[in-house]
């Protein structure tokens, strides 16, 4: 099958993907505003290390389903993007594990390490792989960057509902002033 045909293939899948990506990205810039002045309620060091991660996975789940819906006449462009953001996504993941051990205003447990860690490590490590196979075995590659975009998404949804329960609960555990 020509990689047009492929490309074509996956069309609905992305634009599903894509317009959820920008929405859930839109919503966490809402949250994060309406919660930027609640007092006490996390600092700049718990931010880099569990919210900006979030935006990242949403975005990067847009920029994908992006990249594969242009109208691409060659499938190497996309070998390259795809190895290349499945290697900045598993440096990232790896500066985001070093932010988590080092802010001091939550301490992190299996499951913030499971979702802001482990599981984004084992997406970019996919996406680095489907990047890798792609002009070899291009529908399998392009069913691992449909897996990896998914991923990506319920892990920011995920973490984000976290985030929100958190600070929902600190606020409402801290006596009226």
């Amino acid at each position: 099958m020509e990689h047009h045909e492929l490309l074509k293939a996956w069309e609905a899948y992305y634009v599903i993907v894509g317009t959820s990506a920008a929405a859930l990205t839109g919503l966490q810039f809402v949250v994060m505003a309406l919660v930027a002045d609640t007092p006490g309620i996390g600092n700049a060091d718990s931010v880099d290390a569990f919210g900006t991660p979030t935006i990242v996975h949403f975005g990067l789940s847009l920029f994908i389903a992006a990249l594969l819906s242009a109208p691409w006449t060659s499938m190497t462009p996309l070998v390259w993007i795809l190895f290349g953001a499945g290697v900045v996504g598993t440096a990232y993941t790896l500066i985001v594990l070093r932010r988590a051990k080092r802010q001091t205003g939550y301490e992190p447990v299996f499951e913030d390490w499971l979702w802001h860690g482990v599981l984004p490590l084992v997406a970019y490590g996919l996406l680095l792989a489907a990047g890798a196979i792609l002009h070899l075995h291009p529908v399998v590659a392009l069913f691992i960057v449909g897996a990896v975009t998914l991923i990506l998404i319920y892990i920011g949804i995920h973490n984000a509902w976290d985030s929100v329960a958190y600070i929902a609960m600190q606020h409402r555990s801290k006596p009226p002033v």
